[in-house]
């Protein structure tokens, strides 16, 4: 019986996604619901992914210092560990679960309030496609999801310049050494194509949740937990299947 609720909520999740490209709403309307969700989403999410990004890229690189206890180990290697683990996981995967938690959440219960204060009934009555006029204008805002991913990194290694060389673990010459040691370009292919899924992701399965919802204030509460629990899994899901596909070889 789960089995079958299971499967008949991804059916009803793709539906909405085909549903989101059907009969588009009027460009002048559009435009101001983009700058909005880009307000929403992606310049409110500045603040709390630079401050995590900075100090977790500092935590980073004085773990692996103080797990360089050998004396013939290179220092360089803090800047090799901290570039590495920011560009290839922390900043694509670890940010985006943490804003599934931010963005995900507000997308829910904003579209949620809409279905229980009977907005959305209003909206079709109106003959608008409100899954275009709800979900669309998100996923074109987090298109730019990517920038706030590059800050990201940035600050992550930036962070961990700081901390290894102002902790006194390594010098700034080694540091900078390190993290342009063996440099890959498709690793940041890689990071963006993640972050280009996941924010396709963030978009829709909490606006599938929040759409979708039945009962009052309460449910809403419960869908935007409910999403944020499954936006999460997803993530981590695409994630591994993106590292295998595009890594493993």
């Amino acid at each position: 019986m789960m089995l079958i609720r299971y499967i008949s909520q991804i059916g009803r999740y793709f539906l909405m996604l085909k549903e989101i490209f059907n009969k588009q709403t009027k460009w002048p309307v559009m435009k101001n619901l983009i700058f909005k969700e880009i307000d929403d989403l992606i310049i409110d999410s500045l603040g709390i992914v630079c401050f995590i990004s900075f100090f977790v890229g500092g935590v980073v690189a004085i773990q692996t210092a103080l797990n360089l206890t050998n004396p013939l180990i290179p220092k360089y290697l803090i800047g090799f560990a901290t570039r590495q683990s920011v560009i290839l996981e922390f900043a694509p995967t670890f940010i985006s679960v943490i804003m599934a938690g931010k963005m995900g959440s507000f997308i829910t219960s904003s579209i949620g309030t809409m279905r229980v204060t009977e907005q959305i009934d209003a909206l079709e009555v109106m003959g608008v496609n409100s899954v275009n006029y709800l979900v669309f204008p998100k996923i074109i805002a987090l298109l730019l999801y990517p920038f706030v991913i590059g800050i990201s990194m940035f600050l992550g290694i930036f962070g961990g310049w700081l901390a290894g060389v102002y902790g006194g673990f390594t010098t700034s010459a080694a540091f900078i050494d390190g993290a342009q040691m063996e440099f890959i370009p498709f690793h940041i292919v890689y990071a963006f194509i993640k972050t280009l899924i996941f924010a396709m992701l963030l978009a829709t399965i909490p606006s599938f949740h929040g759409y979708y919802m039945k009962g009052g204030a309460l449910e809403v509460g419960k869908a935007s937990t409910v999403a944020f629990v499954w936006t999460s899994v997803s993530i981590i899901l695409f994630n591994y299947i993106l590292t295998q596909l595009l890594l493993g070889s």
